[in-house]
């Protein structure tokens, strides 16, 4: 009896979809997608079509067949069906080995989207967080209806709880919020994603999953030149946002793209497959940045596809021109031209500019961090505006190294690379570690770090590192404390450079405590950016609670500092990297002199000059000539 009030919906799904079929315009049929699920009715099978590469092929093929309610695809293999499992609900069941296999089915809706489909289903998830808006309606595709009809805010994402009949939607999505563990195991309850919204696809940054690849992927292209095109497919692909893509891994010139991420594979088993010489391009941020340029200031507004925390501000007044953003998608900075507070700065009559920086930790720069040139335009004579953005690439700045550190008797902190050499020069995101090794190698003692913290070079900024544990506080800062040889006479703590607004100087402190005969390893939870937690030993120990806050005659207080550079340069120059926006009216152009131009300036001038001397000349002469005739009229007389 309880598995038939289960099937309930489904069944009145089933009804709902056959009897409006009939009346389904064929722009209104769309398909709703599930991931990590196969239909299995051998009976209702209309067609098998192997080598299909594309699943916009597959969705278009069930999309021209009116008899046609369901497809299933794998990367290669495409499989229409008659019927779809809201008339045999049993014949759905999870396929994740050898490969996942992809389900979509038809449904009726008026969108105005062109995508191959319109949401993906979750089936028993839910997104807790970010809920807008909630409705009582009778199925998941009023729900749908409802998202795609939401004026108010943009609708990324809906649960659907089949129980209730609860819709809640929200501006956010697996993508949005990736990193924060986003979908609950709920029964009963459907994560309903949409497909047809747009995500920023400027300023790009992609992260390299190395030694694996995606079983099934969206599309595949052949004969794609190089990583730079097969980046530019993915970006530009008008059929799914795309997340992930790889590069002839699979074959030369291979090109796969795939709107999944690691985020929204939490719900399959084992997604990726092992292969040692792979490597995996995944879609961390993008940023589209407009400048609106008013009568007393300028306006960056910012756009990014993961929701932000962090501050934006101008790079001069990191703290008197700033704005804090806490967990949203669009932000902006106002910088007033007469503001002191903004230092901007106004190159020429009615040209304003001015460097800002997007720093996503509320502390340090990372390289995870944008820079770029803001500047507004205004034509004084008849008042008309332009406005644009200068982008910046990251440059070679030449910086020098300082380094000084106390250390105790036997133990020294150094600032390295992750091979061990010492570092002098760093930028931004330069891989390094901090490497503490005990000086005489015949000691019985080995040691243990904790409390590891990063100061400005002015004491005016801090960030705890490694806690009182001796686990890290954010991995993706810097990583647990390992041993660097058998004897653990040495550890490291692996870290990418990173630097404080205010200061390019970083000064790391730690305290560092032998231990006899050894140190064991304390066992810490950290939560890597994609928001999935796992354990790993560091080499810190906790200390006795009445002690935790205190320091005895054994720990050693190490000191370690280093000059940090950042990688923004405002080269105002770089004409291929700058974006414009002008309005004018006046249809006024610069004048501009060429090499002809200055020639002829130059012949003009010099035949002017002859003139000039053949006249001073004609002139002395007629004067020498007249003088006698005047000398000789006076001794006539």
């Amino acid at each position: 009896m309880q598995l038939s009030l289960v099937f309930v919906p489904l069944l009145l799904l089933s009804a709902t979809w056959t009897a409006s079929a009939r009346d389904c315009r064929q722009e209104d049929v769309h398909f709703e997608m599930m991931t990590g699920y196969v239909y299995s009715a051998p009976g209702e099978i209309m067609v098998t079509s192997p080598g299909v590469l594309l699943l916009r092929d597959c969705l278009e093929q069930c999309r021209r067949n009116d008899t046609c309610h369901a497809i299933n695809f794998e990367t290669g293999l495409c499989v229409l069906f008659a019927n779809s499992y809201t008339d045999q609900p049993g014949a759905l069941t999870k396929s994740q080995f050898p490969v996942f296999t992809i389900f979509a089915q038809k449904t009726c809706l008026r969108a105005p989207c062109s995508r191959p489909w319109l949401f993906e289903v979750v089936r028993d998830h839910e997104l807790r967080t970010y809920i807008r808006h909630r409705r009582r309606v009778g199925s998941r595709r009023e729900c749908m209806e409802l998202c795609l009809q939401e004026r108010e805010f943009t609708c990324r994402s809906a649960n659907f709880n089949h129980e209730t009949g609860d819709c809640a939607m929200s501006d956010m999505d697996r993508f949005t919020v990736s990193g924060l563990n986003s979908l609950t195991p709920e029964e009963h309850v459907d994560y309903i994603e949409s497909n047809c919204v747009s995500d920023p696809l400027k300023m790009c940054d992609f992260t390299q999953l190395s030694g694996r690849i995606l079983k099934t992927v969206d599309s595949i292209h052949q004969n794609v030149a190089n990583l730079d095109q097969c980046r530019q497919l993915c970006l530009q692909t008008p059929d799914f946002r795309c997340h992930t893509f790889d590069f002839g891994d699979t074959g030369t010139g291979v090109c796969r793209l795939s709107h999944h991420a690691t985020s929204s594979l939490q719900h399959i088993e084992e997604p990726y497959l092992d292969l040692e010489s792979a490597t995996t391009y995944q879609l961390t941020s993008c940023y589209n940045v407009t400048v609106d340029c008013r009568a007393s200031d300028m306006v960056a507004r910012i756009r990014t596809n993961k929701i932000f925390n962090g501050k934006v501000y101008a790079k001069n007044r990191p703290n008197s021109c700033v704005a804090d953003v806490v967990n949203d998608l669009e932000f902006d900075l106002k910088l007033g031209y007469h503001d002191l507070n903004c230092d901007v700065r106004q190159d020429a009559l009615g040209r304003f500019s001015t460097d800002i920086i997007i720093q996503h930790h509320d502390q340090i720069v990372t390289s995870q961090d944008v820079g770029l040139s803001v500047r507004c335009s205004y034509s004084l004579q008849n008042r008309s505006v332009g406005h644009g953005m200068e982008l910046h690439v990251s440059g070679e700045p030449d910086e020098n190294e300082e380094n000084a550190y106390v250390v105790s008797p036997t133990v020294t902190m150094r600032i390295t690379d992750r091979q061990g050499q010492d570092v002098h020069t760093a930028q931004v995101g330069d891989a390094l570690s901090l490497r503490f090794n005990i000086l005489d190698e015949d000691t019985p003692y080995q040691i243990f770090v904790r409390e590891l913290v990063a100061l400005d070079g002015v004491d005016s900024s801090e960030i705890l590192l490694i806690d009182s544990l001796g686990c890290p506080t954010d991995p993706t800062i810097m990583g647990p404390i390992t041993t660097v040889d058998e004897a653990a006479l040495s550890l490291q703590a692996p870290f990418d450079a990173f630097k404080f607004p205010t200061s390019d100087v970083v000064q790391f402190k730690a305290l560092v405590t032998p231990c006899l005969p050894s140190c064991e390893p304390v066992l810490c939870n950290v939560e890597d950016y994609y928001g999935i937690e796992r354990r790993v030993d560091s080499y810190g120990k906790r200390r006795r609670r009445r002690d935790v806050n205190s320091t005895n005659d054994e720990d050693m207080l190490l000191v370690q500092s280093i000059r940090i550079a950042d990688k923004f340069q405002f080269n105002k120059e770089m004409e291929n990297e700058r974006i414009r926006a002008r309005i004018s009216e006046s249809g006024e152009h610069p004048f501009c002199m060429n090499i002809l131009g200055l020639a002829a300036a130059a012949t003009i001038f010099l035949c002017t000059q002859v003139l000039l001397a053949m006249l001073c000349l004609w002139q002395r002469k007629w004067r020498n000539d007249t003088t006698p005739y005047h000398d000789k009229r006076r001794l006539f007389y």
